[in-house]
């Protein structure tokens, strides 16, 4: 299949039609056309397993799901079923339901680390309590994040020290501090700088690599030396890393830990877990000054918990981690063979956990690169792949994932020309794709 062979007319008037409504045309960042070649944004019009169909009529393997959400993939027979049985029953009620009971319970039993949950919609409504949890029960004004990772809220605390700042007053961005992963000395300065100011250290356990020997029950320790509380963002390792989140993986329990994206598979859950003498500060079991903690209209939407409860079930039963673990090692293994075999391995490059790949385009001098990244979307696309990176769900078949490679391979074939001329212009189609934090659209 060739570039010309895809064309997606309605997907480029649904689009447009969308950025008069919708600003930036999307609802979350990451999916909005500047993420992708010029003409080549599909608009999705229905998914099922790993593959999915756009206005166009045409059909792409998709990677990544719902920006990781739909792990089991679209249309998920066991969650289906589950939220079906709810909808029949009542969405939402003036008092608590049973199935806040269930569902409570159910994921206590998955995360046995954590004591206590409280459910949520988006990852930033959880890792934001989380923030303001820690907050009051440490009464300091500082929070220190992973300045490593990319992403931890859209609210105020996080956002503030992203390029993407406009409307956040200056000082709010004086509140949030940043600690080096993987460097205990480094973090062990910074709360001394900051010695009795910082409320909680917040990170992912793990991204592209496992954590060095040691590190998380360090940084644990180093947390509870200074009084901080310990969160752990569980937005991707949840469920993904094991049924128990990384702090299962690592068996390093931190005090908070908050939960999303895989949860529901794809529908919208996310919870705040953590010891219960933090989390029941967000109650009303104690003497102290109340937090108004979570307080969400639509947090214990049924069959929103139904959904997440059939996730937790059917990772715990049918092994999905491994699974998830098996297709991406299968796939990482195949990608970089395809590009070895046409002389770009050092420009092709495949990171992170099997079970939560991403990759990385370089240019003629191993620098990221967005060009070459819109030059690979566009064949990537063009062969059939939806590949903003490659994030496998538990609906891949291992056809699925040797059709993928044969795509890739191809489309390192026109990767390896475009370093041969010193330009890949010619094979983009277009502007180039734009990285999501930047200061001017």
């Amino acid at each position: 299949m060739t570039i010309t062979d895809r064309f997606l007319p309605r997907s480029d008037e649904m689009n447009a039609r969308l950025h008069q409504m919708v600003p930036g045309g999307a609802h979350t960042y990451t999916k909005g056309d500047d993420q992708y070649p010029e003409g080549l944004a599909p608009m999705i019009s229905h998914g099922r397993g790993a593959q999915v169909w756009d206005v166009d009529g045409n059909e792409y393997i998709e990677y990544g799901s719902g920006l990781r959400s739909v792990s089991l993939g679209h249309a998920h027979p066991r969650v289906l079923e589950a939220v079906r049985r709810e909808l029949d029953r009542g969405a939402n009620f003036v008092r608590p339901s049973v199935v806040e009971v269930e569902a409570a319970q159910r994921f206590l039993e998955t995360v046995p680390t954590a004591q206590m949950v409280k459910f949520a919609k988006n990852g930033s409504d959880v890792t934001t309590a989380a923030v303001r949890l820690a907050r009051a029960v440490t009464n300091r004004p500082l929070i220190a994040i992973c300045g490593d990772q990319p992403f931890f809220s859209t609210d105020d605390w996080f956002i503030a020290t992203t390029p993407i700042s406009a409307g956040i007053p200056e000082q709010v961005a004086d509140l949030t501090v940043s600690f080096p992963y993987g460097d205990l000395d480094a973090t062990d300065e910074l709360l001394r700088r900051h010695d009795g100011q910082i409320a909680c250290l917040i990170l992912e356990a793990a991204t592209q690599h496992d954590p060095p020997p040691g590190y998380l029950a360090g940084l644990r320790d180093l947390a509870h030396r200074y009084g901080c509380i310990l969160v752990f963002d569980e937005m991707i390792t949840g469920f993904r890393w094991s049924e128990a989140g990384a702090q299962g993986l690592y068996d390093v329990v931190p005090d908070l830990s908050t939960f999303g994206k895989a949860l529901g598979n794809g529908f919208a859950v996310s919870a705040l877990a953590g010891r219960r003498d933090v989390m029941e500060r967000g109650g009303l079991h104690h003497s102290q000054e109340r937090v108004f903690l979570l307080s969400t209209t639509h947090g214990a939407e049924t069959h929103s918990l139904a959904a997440a409860m059939a996730v937790l079930k059917t990772y715990v039963e049918e092994g999905t981690t491994a699974q998830l673990h098996a297709l991406g090692e299968r796939l990482a293994a195949g990608v970089r063979d395809a590009a070895a075999g046409m002389g770009v391995a050092d420009h092709v490059v495949v990171r992170g956990r099997a079970s939560n790949l991403v990759f990385a385009t370089l240019d003629e001098n191993r620098q990221p690169s967005q060009d070459y990244r819109t030059l690979f979307l566009r064949q990537l696309i063009a062969g059939g792949v939806l590949a903003p990176s490659f994030v496998v769900s538990s609906a891949l078949t291992e056809e699925d994932v040797d059709r993928t490679v044969d795509v890739v391979a191809q489309a390192c074939a026109v990767y390896r020309k475009a370093l041969d001329a010193s330009d890949p212009a010619a094979w983009m189609g277009g502007r180039s794709v734009k990285p999501v934090f930047r200061r001017f659209a």
